[in-house]
């Protein structure tokens, strides 16, 4: 047939490229259309194609083929059923199998989310395929420059940050010594443009460069004050990028600057109206007309801020996280307790229950008829962010973590229409919780060779301790021969507590407890109601 996707058949683009190869036959629902789609080895790339084939099989005319088009490219039901009835019709009246029919317009009916007319097609397939080349061999700088075209959407140069870090490309921060207004490629790296941050405008930026470029790199705050442009780069310019990080390379603390912000600003402005007071000139010749040295005052002995809120101020300034993400240190965590991530929720069915973990924000709150209150959030992970529906009766439970915007594990129900999806949101936990929560297995590997003779008999009274709902499994290493698994009864049910945890890695050694996720429970289908056989209901 034309195009018929199977179990392995990952598209049209595979059939089409295996029939070009000649590794797939090349065969025809009708033979009226090979002169149709003989370029195309049968398959149905073109919009004019899909005209062609109804006015060659069906006697549509040019204008009834061209609403045909307009139906499928638009995807509106309503229309493409009059045209089913209408290619049908026709079909028959030219005496074609039905049946074969019907395939055919189902055939074009799919293509109709993808396709396009033949000059666009050969226009987008000359782009992917310089892109392709570009990537493929200039990877730095083609993702630099697309995250400069990007600069100004978030979302986007996160996607391509995710990119990179998948290709092993490190990003490097912005950087008052090193960066351009726009992305660079520097030292197999793409270090930020100045002009990705936030409240620094084109003039600032070019005060900057031009500064840097004729007299040299900026020792510090001071320095910078001093010499760039302060009526450009002002006391908001200054703050983005000290939060941003891009005077790290001076070896002071983000802290300490902060704390210095306006005196720098005042320093550099008198130094600046001192250089440009022609009075001084009268007295060049002597001793009067020599300005005093101005020393540049010391940063106050400060601790830097907290990790947290330096990742904050960091995303405040660019919109993303760079140099580190909140998430990073529960990296263990949420692979053990998350099924999905931001960009893998994308490929699951609707309904699906899963669980992600991020940072849980509210975007919007509602009351309901009731006078309830539920919320409109977002839940976001180093790749981006998810829509999430939490209902009163969850909302009633968990509404500080919203208002905190805590770092959670949610589990719940995919919701997926086309390409956008949303979640239902079932259970939401601090992520600090999630192996009380989803524990339900605990493994305590012992080496009998090197534990005392007490070990089980102390391991059991600490077992009886902590009693809980997780089944106790422990692996036994006897001298060289092979582990052996042994569960204990349910009397011996333990719990995830970390005192417990402790307690365990005391006497059996650092890192020989492990626990086990429990499985995510499918979402029951609603069972239909038993047929009514007497009244035929």
């Amino acid at each position: 047939a034309l195009y018929r996707p199977g179990p392995l058949d990952s598209g049209m683009a595979d059939t089409y490229v295996e029939r070009r190869h000649g590794r797939e036959e090349v065969v025809y629902l009708f033979e009226e259309l090979e002169p149709v789609l003989e370029e195309t080895y049968g398959v149905i790339l073109y919009q004019e194609q899909v005209m062609k084939i109804a006015g060659v099989l069906a006697n549509y005319s040019m204008a009834d083929a061209d609403g045909l088009r307009k139906a499928m490219g638009k995807k509106i039901v309503a229309m493409m059923e009059e045209h089913r009835e209408l290619f049908l019709k026709g079909a028959g009246e030219n005496n074609h199998d039905l049946k074969k029919a019907a395939e055919l317009f189902d055939l074009m009916e799919k293509f109709g989310g993808y396709g396009f007319n033949k000059s666009h097609s050969a226009a987008y397939a000359l782009i992917a395929y310089q892109t392709a080349y570009l990537k493929a061999n200039f990877a730095l700088e083609f993702i630099a420059a697309l995250m400069t075209s990007e600069r100004s959407n978030s979302d986007a140069v996160i996607k391509y940050m995710d990119e990179c870090r998948s290709h092993n490309i490190k990003v490097l921060p912005p950087d008052v010594n090193k960066s351009d207004a726009h992305f660079t490629v520097s030292e197999e790296c793409i270090r930020f443009g100045l002009a990705a941050v936030k409240n620094v405008g084109e003039a600032a930026i070019e005060s900057i460069v031009e500064t840097r470029n004729t007299e040299g790199e900026f020792d510090g705050i001071y320095d910078f004050c001093e010499r760039v442009n302060v009526s450009k780069v002002n006391k908001k310019v200054l703050e983005a990028l000290i939060k941003c990080g891009a005077f790290d390379s001076s070896s002071a603390l983000r802290s300490q600057m902060m704390a210095v912000l306006e005196d720098a600003l005042d320093h550099g402005s008198r130094i600046q109206k001192e250089k440009a007071d022609s009075q001084l000139d009268l007295f060049a010749d002597s001793d009067m007309g020599t300005a005093l040295p101005i020393s540049i005052p010391k940063l106050p002995d400060i601790k830097e801020w907290d990790e947290n809120m330096l990742l904050s101020l960091e995303k405040e300034s660019l919109g993303f996280y760079i140099t580190g993400h909140p998430l990073d240190k529960y990296k263990d965590i949420i692979q053990k307790y998350a099924s999905v991530s931001s960009i893998s929720i994308q490929d699951q069915v609707d309904e699906k229950i899963i669980r992600i973990s991020g940072i849980i924000k509210p975007l919007k709150l509602h009351k309901t008829k009731k006078g309830d209150m539920m919320a409109f959030a977002a839940i976001e992970d180093q790749s981006g962010f998810v829509e999430v529906v939490v209902f009163p009766n969850l909302y009633a439970k968990t509404h500080i973590l919203l208002a905190d915007e805590e770092i959670v594990i949610l589990e719940g129900e995919v919701q997926k229409k086309e390409n956008i999806v949303k979640l239902i949101a079932n259970k939401i936990v601090p992520i600090e919780q999630a192996s009380r929560v989803w524990t339900n297995g605990i493994l305590i590997e012992v080496d009998t060779h090197d534990a005392s003779s007490d070990i089980l008999d102390r391991l059991k009274a600490v077992i009886e301790k902590y009693p809980g709902d997780c089944a106790t499994c422990l692996k036994l290493k006897i001298n060289d021969k092979p582990s052996v698994l042994v569960k204990l009864s349910d009397e011996y049910m333990t719990c995830s507590d970390p005192s417990f945890f402790k307690e365990v890695e005391n006497m059996t050694g650092e890192g020989t407890i492990e626990t086990k996720c429990a499985p995510i429970k499918e979402k029951q289908k609603k069972r239909k109601p038993w047929l009514n056989k007497k009244n035929g209901n």
